[in-house]
């Protein structure tokens, strides 16, 4: 069953089931409790119905506040950017208001100014109900059902219909767990958090001042230079460099390790460490951390892949040293599972190669390739890795010569990949998420001319090509994390054990950590495995590749 949902700002809203036929003129009710509506139906047994709203960052903080937590959601927002996305229509507006006036006939209303990513304000209000930009006197619940029908047949036409429904549900669990994992919060001690940053840093100084350790190394690179320098300024970094004979394009880390001179060594700790500060100093602490919790401000289909991105807060970069300060609750535990070696796993799953795939079925897929390397697994590793993005001089060509020769249809898989994008054509995922289309500027570059401007073309060429070839592997990455995803949150649900409820607290690309009550420990770590199970059978069916989870039950995420 599928229920419509608008909401008010008075915290009630109106709700209209939807029929098998995607008729909207089931019994409409309107509530002054939302919450209490969504949880009765959540809670009386049978399966949970599919909420069709706007947008779940509009509808679901509210409902998170009150404690009900939905199964299940159809987020219009989202499904209408995948939709305009496979026609390659990127851009264009995706509200509840743009895909009634598209439906319509209507002039197009942009989208709404959201909170911009690393906005200043790490917590505005996200509860927005009047975000969907309908005009005046059209009523939200009836646009609501008119887009989800045209969206639901849009999907019933597209050349693989079951694929694309399940993107569209996975997308939108994502954006359930996304508002969920922001509420709960990921562990945090922040007298751990300031303690790692003394160690590395020193004493916090005085507003504006450097640390002592930064201040040190500051110090001691002018002395390397043999003139004043601010590290924190590429011109004059470059200028130094330039009076010490070294004429650099760029301050960069990369280009900096080129450099035969003592003050490298100095310049790339104090980057390292300026990062540190800067990304998660203790003016991070203060602006993120409230209550023993980071909540991170996830945006779920940030990235034209699929991955997700942050407005801020930086939740998907911590670095190693911070994750100490990720403990878990007393009598607690946090379970970290990662998924390795997925992007070449699924080009042995999307390719039909049946060699890559046999290989693919041990826990370690570069060693089971290593034979036909000399027995080396990195260059068994280097060989896949440049085939998926596109390397091919220096010492990848003759690996992936071997490649070739040896799993065929898997090198096919990519190259033709790549072909569409060097001619400008669109390339799908798996379950159907599509790459933006090349810019106006590329095609009047790629257009042809003579002597330059065919190297321009041809360089622009093969750049998209390397993006679509590997596209068409990270975004079904992307695609296999948000079902694994939604598996583990439905799991979790079954793991409450009255002692408190287990909760999934962060997200990063391949890898999620739980936060569970220590005496279900176990129980979790099976749930997750066999969610990786179900995983594999509901995007590639019968196929050997494995996708093995690296588990660690750790107290502390540093550790894990």
């Amino acid at each position: 069953m599928r229920i419509g949902v608008v909401a008010d700002k008075e915290g009630g809203g109106r709700l209209r089931e939807i029929g098998p036929d995607r008729s909207s003129d089931g019994g409409l009710w309107r509530v002054g409790d939302l919450a209490g509506a969504v949880a009765d139906y959540e809670n009386h047994g049978g399966t949970a119905p599919r909420w069709v709203w706007a947008a779940t960052d509009e509808v679901y903080p509210r409902l998170v506040e009150r404690s009900p937590r939905v199964s299940r959601c159809h987020d219009i927002a989202l499904v209408e950017s995948l939709l305009l996305g496979y026609d390659g229509r990127f851009g264009e507006a995706r509200s509840l208001g743009a895909a009634w006036a598209r439906l319509h006939g209507r002039d197009v209303p942009p989208d709404p100014v959201t909170r911009a990513a690393d906005g200043a304000d790490p917590h505005p209000a996200l509860f927005e109900p009047d975000r969907s930009t309908l005009p005046a006197g059209v009523d939200r619940l009836t646009a609501l059902l008119e887009v989800h029908a045209d969206q639901q047949r849009r999907i019933a036409r597209l050349p693989d219909p079951g694929r694309f429904a399940l993107l569209a549900a996975v997308e939108s669990a994502g954006a359930l767990a996304a508002v969920e994992m922001s509420h709960d919060g990921v562990p945090w001690r922040a007298d751990v958090h300031d303690a790692v940053l003394a160690e590395h840093l020193g004493p916090r100084p005085s507003h504006g001042m450097r640390p002592p350790v930064l201040a040190g190394l500051a110090e001691r690179i002018s002395d390397a230079f043999g003139r004043p320098v601010n590290p924190d300024s590429p011109a004059q970094l470059l200028k130094a460099f330039a009076a010490l004979g070294h004429r650099l394009t760029s301050t960069r880390s990369w280009v900096l390790k080129e450099v035969d001179h003592p003050v490298v060594p100095l310049l790339l700790r104090y980057k390292e460490l300026s990062r540190l500060h800067s990304a998660h100093g203790w003016g991070w602490l203060e602006s993120w951390v409230r209550g023993g919790r980071f909540r991170p401000d996830y945006v779920v289909g940030g990235v034209v892949s699929g991955r997700w991105a942050t407005r801020g807060g930086g939740a998907l970069q911590i670095p190693k040293a911070i994750r100490r300060a990720v403990v878990a609750d007393p009598d607690w535990t946090l379970i970290a599972a990662d998924a390795g070696q997925v992007e070449p796993r699924i080009l042995a799953a999307v390719s039909g190669d049946d060699a890559l795939a046999a290989a693919a079925g041990s826990d370690d897929l570069y060693a089971r390739l290593a034979g036909s390397f000399g027995g080396d697994r990195q260059r068994a590793k280097i060989g896949l890795l440049a085939a998926m993005y596109g390397q091919t001089g220096g010492d990848a060509a003759p690996l992936l010569h071997t490649l070739r020769r040896l799993y065929p249809r898997a090198l096919h898989h990519v190259d033709a990949a790549a072909r569409e994008g060097e001619e400008g054509r669109l390339v799908r995922s798996w379950l159907g998420r599509t790459c933006p289309p090349p810019s106006g500027m590329w095609r009047r570059v790629t257009a042809g001319g003579d002597g330059a401007e065919d190297d321009a073309a041809a360089r622009r060429a093969r750049e998209r090509g390397r993006f679509t070839r590997n596209f068409v592997i990270q975004a079904t990455a992307a695609e296999w994390a948000l079902v694994f995803m939604a598996a583990v949150r439905r799991g979790l649900a079954g793991l409450d054990t009255g002692r408190g409820v287990p909760r999934l607290v962060f997200f990063q690309h391949d890898e999620l950590v739980l936060h569970v009550p220590r005496q279900i420990a176990d129980s979790a770590v099976e749930m997750l495995r066999a969610a990786a199970e179900e995983t594999r059978a509901l995007m590639f069916g019968s196929t050997p590749v494995r996708f093995p989870l690296d588990i660690a039950v750790v107290e502390c995420y540093g550790d894990a």
